[in-house]
């Protein structure tokens, strides 16, 4: 049975479990369980590569103990065990000595609740995982992002709106061009479920790790902070996954919620690899942490301000934002002409429609920048769809062969019908609007209603925010005469 089909029938399972109520909670329910599972199948190996181990679970409460035999525990009797014992321990988990492996465990828990109030059906689902996933085997290990996908997918239609997964070959193209190498501080400061992290971690290991100190070295560079605890959740999970034993630098967080000028110099990093939440607005008062020509409430341009701070100089960043951040004036404008005065924004990815469907229909780009000097040319760069499609969906996903082109253009620049070249000065002129169209493609109106759909919806999202932006200056206006 695939991951899919399993998760499918534990969440119908769930649906008669009158504690449960929706896919949001379902979800929550099921991640923790699969974190217990994996982390159980990781002390398997550990047990083997680390002379005298120790879990810092305590030994009853470790999954194989309690939930790995299908004819163990059920019915009230496991009900008042996860409930009394389980989750009131390992909440306040301390670590074992100098081993921080309780800490993960605990920051985990932290936020994570059980929902089940049968515990025969709980004990249905346990067996489920148990049979369906063994990630001491490669094969299912590697499906661990067909698991967050479909978890993604899940959270999506259960209206969790800005959980957007960023597919691969997105991540990958991102990380093969921004090249992290060993010794370098990588972070993440919006990582969800650790897609740059994991893929950063996969090409440092691949190109420069050959002895157990430059693994550790590895380890000790991978950074990440997710604010919200179901991806973090996931992310730590995933780092486990991938070789980050003690995940301790991934963080349950919001990066936004410390005021700018408290980041100092050890908290400068080489690499920043990330898909910041965008169409979202923060909380009333964490504009007041930016400097005040940058305060804002929208979450993009926030994160674009904070990723030039954290930066060493000469340190790389590969952000993905939508088109609103290109054309966009006002605070934005402040913010791109930041950008092109202490970065070299040399590249510009202007990615097609659909890229990030199902989860929204705004239009992307990949901005590849760094620290240290000014801009003086932008090259930008229209991703084509491949031959034969006309819109990204789950029988035609994106594909990391798509980006051969722009891998080969990289290092050899020139100008095709694809890219172009665009002065630092001319985009002053333009007041600092980076929404420049490809000059070597005519404007072509389009009648196909799949592309018609997504520009409406498009142009609908625009209008909600736009709205919502008006509201809040009437509001301050109010507020001021009141």
């Amino acid at each position: 049975m695939s991951i899919s089909s399993t998760i499918k029938s534990i969440q119908d399972i769930m649906r008669k479990d009158v504690g449960v109520d929706g896919d949001a909670q379902r979800i929550g329910q099921l991640v923790w369980m699969f974190f217990l599972k994996i982390y159980d199948d990781k002390e398997t190996e550990y047990e083997v590569l680390i002379d005298n181990y120790r879990s810092p679970i305590p030994e009853e409460l470790r999954w194989r103990n309690w939930a790995a035999n299908p004819e163990g525990m059920t019915g009230e009797e496991l009900l008042s065990f996860v409930d009394n014992q389980l989750f009131p321990t390992l909440k306040n988990l301390q670590p074992v000595g100098r081993d921080k492996r309780g800490y993960v465990i605990r920051s985990v828990f932290e936020d994570a609740y059980n929902y089940m109030k049968s515990g025969t059906l709980m004990r249905q689902v346990i067996n489920k995982i148990v049979a369906g996933v063994d990630f001491n085997k490669a094969q299912d290990r590697h499906l661990f992002g067909d698991l967050y996908e479909q978890i993604l997918r899940d959270l999506q239609n259960a209206g969790n709106a800005g959980e957007y997964y960023t597919p691969r070959p997105v991540t990958q193209f991102m990380v093969d061009m921004v090249a992290p190498q060993l010794g370098e501080k990588i972070l993440d400061p919006a990582c969800g479920t650790g897609g740059f992290l994991t893929c950063a971690i996969e090409y440092v290991r691949r190109n420069f790790v050959g002895t157990v100190d430059q693994e550790q070295e590895l380890q000790d560079s991978i950074y990440g902070v997710e604010k919200k605890p179901l991806p973090h959740l996931l992310c730590t999970t995933n780092m486990i996954l991938h070789g980050i034993d003690v995940p301790t630098n991934v963080r349950h967080d919001n990066t936004l919620s410390r005021p700018l000028r408290d980041y100092g110099p050890k908290d400068r990093v080489d690499v920043i690899l990330t898909n910041p939440p965008f169409g979202g607005m923060e909380e009333d008062g964490i504009e007041n942490n930016f400097p005040a020509s940058f305060r804002t409430r929208e979450t993009a341009d926030l994160f674009l301000v904070l990723i030039m701070h954290l930066l060493k100089d000469g340190g790389r960043a590969a952000v993905v934002l939508p088109d609103g951040t290109l054309f966009g004036e006002g605070i934005k404008t402040r913010i791109k002409e930041q950008l092109l005065e202490t970065c070299n924004l040399h590249t510009v990815v202007r990615l097609p429609n659909g890229v990030f469907a199902p989860y929204t229909g705004i239009k992307t780009n990949l901005l590849f920048f760094t620290k240290g000097t000014p801009t003086s040319d932008v090259w930008f760069y229209e991703h084509p769809y491949p031959p034969g499609v006309k819109n990204y969906n789950k029988t035609k996903p994106m594909r990391i062969e798509e980006f051969e082109a722009e891998k080969a253009w990289w290092n050899n620049r020139v100008e095709t019908e694809y890219a172009w070249k665009v002065s630092a000065a001319d985009i002053k002129a333009r007041n600092f609007n980076l929404d420049i169209k490809n000059p070597h493609s005519p404007d072509l109106v389009s009648h196909d209603p799949d592309e018609l759909l997504i520009e409406y919806a498009q142009l609908q999202e625009r209008i909600a925010k736009t709205r919502n932006e008006l509201k809040i200056i009437l509001a301050a206006a109010l507020e001021g005469k009141a």
